[in-house]
Formats: structure tokens, C-alpha cells, sequence
């Protein structure tokens, strides 16, 4: 590939960002999530549940801590080997998360579940688990608006995109707003 070809190649996909992160129409869903964080998760004493696969589930561990560290809001996750591959033996991979959330999580928790096809079957099982228990549920995925994780979070963020580093990358840039604006809100 030439020079010119990796330039335009460049520019092309970081227009791909452009759009995705500056999309307005998700603006109002952070700044109404941020507001709900702050309130209902500190003031109720509820926690923010952070589950993904692969990639997501990085992104997952690393919003937890900094919800918890740097936005003073309780946040977990669950990346644990012992704790996957225990329940997944034990329920199935489909249903180690829906497993996990029945163990750990509390009435009126935020549950937010990343994945970026919104098809993982271990996923939707967990929203289900979510919706039924009364959890609130926060979706973010990718693909497109069809899938079907993305019709079952009370707030869902949906990234038109089919390139996974794409859409991963927007998810962290969305969470990681989230906290900042949490943040910012307090002062």
C-alpha cells in the first residue's frame, strides 16, 4: 500500500471516530445516565455492574475501577477466571453471567453489559436476568440496531460500525465520558 493509500486509508478511519464519538443523539443519554449514577447509585447506595466478553471485558474491569476510584460511585465486575469458568462448568457458558448477576446483584443495581455484536447469547441471557429482577439494565453494542441486546437495556448505546477495534474503542470513549462527567458534576 503507498503513502498516499495510508493517509487516506487514516483519514478515513478516524472519520469513522469522528462521527461515533460526536454523535449528539448519545449526548443526552450520558448526561441523563451520569445524573441517574450519581443519584441513584450514591444516594441509594446501589452499585454499577460492568460485564463484557474479550476486549469488553477489559474495558469492563477498567471503567469499574475508575467509577469506584475517581467518580466516588461503587462499580464492579466480573473478570475472574475462577468465577467464569466455575459457573460456565457449572451452568453453561450462555449462563455464567445471568448466574453471576443472581449472586451479586442487589435490587435496583446498574447492570451494564458491553458486547459488541449485542448477540452473545451469555448476554442476552443476563439482560433477561436484568429486566426480570428489576435491575437497571445499560446496553452498549455494535453491528447494528438489530440486534438484539440493543431492544432490552432501559438505556442502550448502539455503535453503527462492524469493525470490533471500532466499536470497542467508542464503548471506552462513551464509559469513560460517563465517569468524567460524574465527576465534573460534582464541582
Amino acid at each position: 500500500m503507498s503513502q498516499k493509500n495510508k493517509i487516506d486509508w487514516l483519514n478515513s478511519y478516524y472519520s469513522l471516530y469522528k462521527e461515533s464519538i460526536f454523535d449528539e443523539s448519545n449526548f443526552n443519554k450520558i448526561i441523563e445516565l451520569a445524573e441517574l449514577w450519581e443519584k441513584d447509585c450514591k444516594q441509594n447506595k446501589r452499585k454499577i455492574i460492568f460485564v463484557g466478553n474479550g476486549g469488553s471485558a477489559a474495558m469492563a474491569s477498567h471503567c469499574a475501577v475508575d467509577f469506584t476510584k475517581n467518580a466516588n460511585v461503587r462499580a464492579i465486575n466480573f473478570n475472574e477466571s475462577d468465577l467464569i469458568t466455575c459457573l460456565s462448568n457449572d451452568y453453561g457458558y450462555e449462563n455464567w453471567v445471568s448466574s453471576a448477576l443472581e449472586m451479586y446483584a442487589d435490587d435496583g443495581d446498574h447492570v451494564v453489559l458491553i458486547s459488541s455484536s449485542g448477540n452473545s447469547k451469555n448476554m442476552i441471557n443476563a439482560a433477561k436476568f436484568a429486566n426480570k429482577n428489576e435491575n437497571y439494565l445499560i446496553t452498549l453494542t455494535g453491528f447494528s440496531g438489530k440486534n438484539k441486546l440493543s431492544k432490552l437495556g432501559k438505556i442502550n448505546f448502539k455503535v453503527n460500525s462492524k469493525k470490533y477495534n471500532h466499536i470497542e474503542n467508542i464503548h471506552q470513549f462513551m464509559l469513560l465520558f460517563l465517569v468524567d462527567l460524574v465527576i465534573y458534576s460534582k464541582k
